[in-house]
């Protein structure tokens, strides 16, 4: 990072990270968007310490005991339930397991995105809400 134009900030742990000077910042009071993340997401996976993302609570419904790491979708930057998709005939399901109370209408248009590429000859798509 020597001689490099970075930006110097310190996290809540007291690490140094770095930016570029330019690079938009918005503030805290910013709602990040919905994302799903697909397996094995390297956001979930290249981190040793994922409580920045994904709640100890949750790490479980997440990193199965034989080593798979689900789908997962983010509320405001932050592992809010799992996913999959499930198709039948022309019918695309974009199935969520929620880890708490979240309102569908977060999910919504972002998760009817996804079905529209994952699925695009599907010839009707919908977002359940199921148990993990």
């Amino acid at each position: 990072m020597k001689g490099m134009d970075l930006e110097r900030f310190t996290d809540v742990s007291g690490r140094e990270l770095f930016d570029l000077p330019d690079a938009p910042r918005p503030g805290g009071d910013v709602p990040a968007p919905v994302r799903f993340l697909p397996d094995f997401d390297t956001l979930i996976l290249g981190h040793a310490d994922r409580t920045r993302v994904l709640a100890e609570e949750f790490k479980g419904r997440v990193a199965t005991k034989n080593l798979r790491m689900r789908a997962v979708y983010l509320v405001d930057g932050f592992a809010a339930g799992t996913w999959q998709i499930k198709r039948t005939g022309k019918k695309a399901r974009l199935l969520v397991s929620p880890f708490t109370a979240t309102s569908l209408d977060l999910l919504e248009e972002e998760g009817l995105r996804l079905l529209a590429f994952a699925e695009p000859d599907a010839a009707s798509a919908s977002l359940e809400v199921v148990d993990a």
